[in-house]
């Protein structure tokens, strides 16, 4: 079995290619060891003691290392765990999926939604999940909707887009942009 490894725009994550399915759906992330107890993948590169954030995409994994970490000296630990987890077949989380399993904060909105902007908040979902979502989990991160209200829409970055340097650049020229361009009512994005 072959890694690849793929930089990311965060100097501080690498995304990791195993060459198969990593999600059947969806996205997770992991920012605590104690959140990552959950995963026994994620519980094992946290278990380095120099990663800081674990992401798991479709078919990758973000990693993200402590600050002042030489990712020349991490990067073929991480390998080797990623390695001997899809090697042996392992489940990713405990009990085999990650139905049951609680992700703190992941449903909460940000701001309560007024009913009557529905319309409104079913078009911004359609090009976050169109446009957006596929080119940041290019990146190694995702993006989450957190809510819409009074033409503001809350959105959080996850992943090696979180901690990432050009995340606000990203926000306000990338998708503030796109947002304001296909749905009018839309005057800003902030990072929820």
């Amino acid at each position: 079995m072959f890694i690849e490894t793929q930089p990311t725009p965060n100097p501080a994550s690498l995304k990791f290619l195993p060459g198969r399915q990593v999600m059947p759906s969806g996205t997770r992330e992991f920012s605590t060891p104690e959140s990552a107890e959950a995963s026994p993948l994620a519980e094992a590169l946290f278990g380095t003691g120099e990663v800081v954030n674990v992401f798991f995409g479709s078919d990758f994994v973000a990693v993200t290392a402590a600050p002042g970490v030489d990712w020349s000296q991490l990067k073929p630990q991480v390998v080797a765990v990623l390695l001997d987890h899809f090697v042996s077949e392992a489940p990713l989380f405990v009990g085999g999926d990650a139905s049951g399993i609680a992700v703190p904060g992941e449903s909460d909105m940000v701001v309560e939604e007024d009913p009557a902007d529905a319309d409104i908040v079913a078009q911004i979902n359609e090009l976050l999940e169109t446009r957006v979502r596929p080119a940041v989990a290019g990146d190694g991160g995702d993006i989450v909707y957190r809510g819409f209200r009074d033409g503001v829409v809350h959105l959080q970055m996850q992943g090696a887009c979180s901690g990432c340097p050009s995340s606000t650049a990203t926000l306000k020229q990338g998708i503030e942009g796109l947002l304001k361009h296909y749905v009018p009512e839309v005057t800003e994005v902030r990072a929820a």
